[in-house]
């Protein structure tokens, strides 16, 4: 049996909170469920059973695509309507039995989406019991979307723009009155032009300049919280938490470098660092950097990678630091004391720490091929991939909660 594949990509509301996730699952060449006669409830019940819903989507609401034969087989009701939103693929045509099958779904608690949505006359009896309208931003223009937002917007139906990259993109949702968004616009530096970093980063930063080094110098480090008493309490609560279940508590950076040892020390000051950096930024921001830490630090040995585990975890946990500091990427990392490796990576250039950064983002992307490419060039077990994305979610999730 393949390797069940999926992945997650946040739907935010106005506020850029999360509302939901979308949940894109590989059963196949083909982006959406595709259920077989008499196997219908292996395909659903199995992928979203095996990731847990509870620990991919958390409190938010799940988009799950469906297509033609789903909904013959009623498969979305092998889910529960008060956590997912049916997603009815534009693939779908509208027969009278699929109208009738959506009608009951809806009868029984279910919300329904209209994916990729373009007007089409043939899709009015869809519309009548839709919830949301997506809207992709990439394949439809400025008019098509203005013409959706005045027909629809005042209708009572929610408008969900997808596929939104840019700021811009984002901007314009807005203005045309969209509810929810959807894209990879957070996870970009919101800039005209370079800015300086906020003081109230800088101390941040400095603080995950001073773990990377190979010589730790505690001196260093103790200097940067002495500077600044909040800081300290700060980590000591974050140190405290739960999340980390140490047995003692911990009372000064000292102890804590004791209790922890080096390497595990480097690893908490660095997530503290980038974790406090997030502030008046969307917290997906920092889910989707721990996640891709983890991710990257979990696919290490399957990869013949063990020997860089720390680079990939750090490497996944600056990936973000661009819209952190609202800077690019190759600015931040001029100045950190990081491997060369490292920087390369995440710059574009051409390396086997680029190769599992690409794998990352093809994932996060849904773009199978690439994605299997990416396995193919790395010789990992293509069974690694979704497992290390499961650890990696929940890991995040238990941090950035």
């Amino acid at each position: 049996m393949p390797a069940a594949f999926m992945a997650r990509q946040p739907i935010f509301d106005k506020r850029l909170r999360v509302f939901a996730y979308e949940l894109l699952f590989r059963s196949g060449p083909q982006n959406f469920y595709q259920p077989v006669p008499n196997a219908s409830a292996t395909v659903i019940a199995d992928s979203i059973t095996l990731f847990d819903l509870q620990s991919l989507t958390g409190n938010a609401r799940a988009f799950v695509n469906v297509d033609e034969l789903a909904l013959r087989l009623d498969a979305p009701r092998l889910l529960p309507p008060d956590r997912v939103v049916v997603e009815i693929l534009e693939t779908v045509t509208p027969t009278d039995e699929i109208v009738n099958t959506c009608r009951k779904l809806r009868d029984a608690g279910y919300s329904l989406a209209l994916d990729d949505f373009t007007d089409h006359p043939r899709l009015a009896p869809l519309v009548e019991m839709a919830d949301f309208l997506k809207v992709d931003f990439q394949i439809s223009n400025h008019e098509a979307r203005d013409r959706i937002a005045t027909k629809y917007g005042k209708a009572g139906l929610s408008l969900l723009a997808e596929k939104v990259e840019t700021e811009e993109e984002l901007a314009e949702a807005r203005r045309l009155g969209f509810s929810y968004f959807q894209g990879y616009f957070f996870c970009k530096p919101s800039m005209t032009e370079a800015r300086s970093i906020p003081e109230n980063k800088r101390v941040y930063l400095e603080l995950l300049n001073a773990t990377i080094p190979a010589e730790l110098d505690y001196a260093v480090i103790e200097d940067i919280f002495k500077r600044d008493p909040s800081l300290l309490y700060r980590f000591l609560r974050y140190l405290n938490s739960p999340l980390l279940g140490l047995r003692t508590e911990v009372h000064s950076v000292r102890q804590a470098l004791t209790l922890l040892g080096e390497q595990d020390f480097r690893r908490w000051v660095s997530v503290f660092a980038i974790v406090s950096m997030s502030s008046g930024k969307p917290s997906e921001l920092i889910r989707t950097a721990l996640t891709r830490a983890y991710f990257c630090e979990e696919l290490s040995g399957a990869t013949r990678l063990a020997e860089k585990k720390a680079s990939l975890f750090l490497m996944g946990l600056l990936s973000v630091t661009d819209a952190l500091l609202d800077k690019p990427i190759a600015e931040i990392l001029r100045d950190l004391p990081i491997a060369q490796e490292v920087k390369t990576a995440l710059n574009g250039g051409e390396n086997p720490l680029h190769d599992v950064y690409k794998l990352l983002l093809a994932l996060e992307h849904a773009q199978w091929p690439k994605l299997t490419a990416c396995v193919e060039r790395l010789g990992c077990p293509e069974e690694n991939v979704p497992t290390a994305y499961q650890s990696a979610v929940r890991k995040a999730s238990a941090i950035s909660t």
